[in-house]
């Protein structure tokens, strides 16, 4: 067998084995019909599937309501976080991406397959500040790094109870970065709840669509992924 065959099919085997993890089906609308806002309100989003399993993992209560919608037209991926907040927290503390990293936040977390080798993350803040890196298991971040270029979009809005992100990301960027095999992508939707302004990472309450196999909080692992199946 060629290297490259043996590359090939070692990542197909390592995509199969996440096959029977919780799935959400992204349905497919026609082109030039979405127009994201930051606010939810196109039309096409009637035809998503709403999905609301998101928990707190590694805690007793019942997590704040939180909703994800995607979509996709052939040419992009579009993605609707609601969230129910009644303590928006956004501070700036750099000026720079890093502080989405800091504040009330929505998350989806990207791989080629489980070994997260890489993997890719966007964490998105209820002002529109999103905080894109590059990672490696076992949480070797690399912030430098950004979503190509006019390949990633986002928009966003404050409710009377909490706050709505929406974003857009290119098929092409998915491609080019080998995250779509087969119309599927293996991914993690996250929420982090921020109830102080004190506390740094200990102030967070984790929100999660995958209860992923760990005693303590991390998303930063296989068992945190899912499987996105676009139609």
């Amino acid at each position: 067998m060629k290297l490259s065959d043996f590359i090939l099919t070692a990542t197909f085997l390592l995509f199969v084995i996440r096959a029977d993890a919780q799935t959400y089906t992204v349905k497919r609308i026609p082109g030039n019909t979405m127009k994201i806002t930051g606010r939810g309100d196109n039309k096409a989003w009637q035809k998503a599937t709403v999905l609301t399993d998101f928990t707190f993992p590694w805690e007793p209560d019942k997590a704040p309501a939180t909703s994800f919608s995607a979509l996709w037209d052939g040419e992009w991926l579009y993605c609707l976080y609601q969230a129910t907040d009644d303590s928006i927290i956004t501070p700036v503390i750099k000026n720079n991406k890093i502080d989405a990293g800091a504040s009330d936040r929505v998350e989806i977390f990207m791989t080629r397959d489980t070994s997260l080798l890489p993997y890719y993350c966007l964490e998105m803040d209820a002002t529109g500040r999103t905080l894109d890196y590059r990672a490696s298991f076992y949480r070797k971040m690399d912030y430098a790094w950004s979503w190509p270029a006019k390949q990633y979009f986002i928009k966003t809005s404050a409710t009377n109870t909490g706050y709505i992100v929406e974003i857009a990301i290119s098929i092409q960027s998915l491609n080019e970065l080998r995250l779509l095999q087969k119309h599927r992508m293996l991914a993690g939707l996250f929420r982090a709840e921020r109830k102080t302004a004190q506390g740094g990472y200990n102030a967070f309450h984790w929100i999660s669509w995958v209860k992923p196999n760990s005693t303590q909080p991390d998303f930063h692992t296989p068992s945190a992924f899912g499987v996105l199946v676009l139609e």
